[in-house]
């Protein structure tokens, strides 16, 4: 219960270091708790393969919403910020421990995907100064649609990771 609860304040300390912060200093506290992190994790390698393979894939998807025009960064360049990188590196501490409750039923992954993914964007939109694209109220409709079906797909990947 202790490492669910610091796991789960760790992922919102990151979250709010990385979004008020964007790419500087405070990244180092977004760093920080992905490294207790793994310094509490018993199993550091299927964790560090379910980190790097959340971590590319969100990548490449938000690279690709940046690349069609859903999100606009003050920050110039092909790929996503670093800062939401590590987002995407936080958020794949959480799946197999603070929101491992989530996984099964499978809706039950995708109403959170659906209901969580989009606020979060939303929250950091309005802290970092990201905008949307199309307009808030259709970004977040896509963006619930995609969260409805990534984020069981995410708990899919980390439990097949740990086998």
């Amino acid at each position: 219960m202790l490492k669910t609860l610091v796991n789960a304040a760790l992922f919102q300390c990151g979250w709010f270091a990385c979004v008020m912060g964007g790419n500087g200093p405070w990244l180092l506290v977004g760093l920080a708790a992905l490294g207790v992190h793994l310094l509490w994790t018993t199993t550091v390698s299927q964790e560090g393969q379910a980190l790097l393979a959340v971590t590319l894939l969100g990548t490449l998807i938000d690279t690709l919403l940046r690349t069609f025009g859903v999100f606009h960064f003050s920050q110039p360049g092909p790929l996503i910020p670093f800062w939401l990188i590590l987002l995407w590196a936080l958020l794949a501490t959480t799946l197999g421990h603070c929101l491992a409750w989530s996984a099964r039923p499978w809706w039950r992954a995708s109403l959170l995907g659906a209901i969580g993914g989009p606020l979060s964007y939303y929250a950091g939109s309005q802290l970092a100064g990201v905008s949307f694209g199309y307009g808030t109220t259709p970004s977040l409709i896509g963006l619930a649609l995609l969260w409805a079906l990534l984020f069981p797909m995410l708990h899919r990947l980390v439990r097949q990771l740990a086998h």
